[in-house]
């Protein structure tokens, strides 16, 4: 996520203290902002589902957007924060989903495309329900490296929005989502 609508990220902080302030009409405005931002990553993990599915990318995204309206006493730091809780919201509903829709080991139909989005080869799909539940066994090995993976997947996140929204450098990023790429590879294709 490098550009978001024809606003600069310091003023997109601005509009999220406005919300925090109790500014309805900043919460629009930037809405109207992110709202194509938030639709481009949600189609880009969503495009590997199954034809026919009922969840659908607007669908993901108003889902998302609801649930952050509806975040009362939360502090936007920055857009970075924002869209770290976006990735984080746009995970929970993609895993609830896949787990309701039939509780099979396939995810419920969900599959995200793969965790590599420089890949040159078409990719493997991922399952959303078993990598939610390896991203839990990350997180207990080591928590920073899951919340990276939450931000660059689900996020949409860039090597250094990612750094900025954890408060760590571009490097420490990398070797963590190389790191954790692999652990995550390892579980996800045992048998």
């Amino acid at each position: 996520m490098t550009t978001t609508g024809s606003l600069p990220p310091a003023e997109i902080s601005q509009l999220l203290s406005a919300w925090t302030q109790g500014d309805g009409a900043a919460r629009d405005r930037l809405v109207a902002v992110v709202y194509d931002e938030l639709r481009r990553v949600a189609h880009r993990y969503m495009r590997g589902e199954r034809e026919g599915h009922v969840l659908e990318t607007t669908a993901l995204v108003n889902e998302a957007y609801l649930r952050l309206i509806g975040l009362h006493d939360l502090q936007w730091r920055d857009r970075a924060h924002f869209f770290a809780m976006a990735a984080t919201l746009m995970r929970r509903i993609l895993v609830d989903d896949a787990r309701s829709r039939g509780r099979d080991k396939r995810g419920g139909g969900i599959a995200l495309t793969a965790l590599d989005e420089n890949a040159a080869a078409p990719a493997r799909a991922v399952d959303v329900v078993a990598l939610d539940d390896a991203l839990d066994r990350l997180a207990a090995l080591d928590a920073r490296q899951a919340q990276v993976v939450e931000l660059r997947f689900f996020g949409g996140l860039s090597i250094e929005e990612t750094a900025v929204a954890l408060d760590i450098s571009p490097a420490s990023v990398k070797r963590d989502w190389s790191t954790a790429k692999l652990w995550l590879f390892r579980e996800l294709t045992q048998p």
